[in-house]
């Protein structure tokens, strides 16, 4: 399987759109329960490593990065976002989407990335954890989903070479 990879643009949003449509679907990849505008997107996400997974010409999945704090002291510090299409699933394209974002990252300055995934999501943390991060701990009935309270497990990956 070969994949490519590029930024992410404003004209992807309708397949970045749906391939986030379907992992909000499973109710195991996000709290986020309605697909956002590009705009509330756009404006949520840094405007770098932002990066797009190509098979085929067809964008199969999605990386990127929301600040996790506005104060200076936590620039370096980011939440990571990655979405394979579901009929993509177990192809490693989300292991190689996300070790083009950790790439991308260090490049951009980010010494720290986290990530909250739901423990149901086995092949998100297998990912993850393939990729360097470390479990800091389990977030009990952080949010609530469908009514239902919902834990996740906090990741978090040190770059050893940014921030170091």
């Amino acid at each position: 399987m070969n994949i490519n990879f590029r930024p992410l643009l404003p004209e992807d949003w309708d397949s970045i759109a749906e391939i986030y449509r379907e992992g909000i679907e499973t109710r195991n990849a996000t709290f986020q329960t309605d697909v956002p505008t590009w705009e509330s997107w756009d404006s949520a996400h840094l405007k770098t490593c932002r990066i797009v997974a190509i098979m085929e010409n067809e964008i199969i999945g999605w990386a990127a990065l929301t600040p996790v704090s506005g104060r200076c002291v936590y620039a370096g510090v980011a939440e990571v976002s990655v979405y394979v299409s579901t009929k993509h699933h177990g192809k490693k394209a989300g292991t190689k989407l996300l070790d083009k974002l950790i790439g991308e990252s260090e490049k951009s300055g980010i010494w720290t990335l986290q990530s909250g995934i739901f423990p149901e999501n086995l092949p998100s943390l297998k990912i993850h954890r393939n990729l360097g991060f470390r479990k800091v701990g389990i977030r009990k009935k952080i949010g609530k989903l469908d009514g239902k309270w919902r834990d996740t497990v906090l990741l978090e990956r040190r770059s050893k070479i940014t921030g170091a």
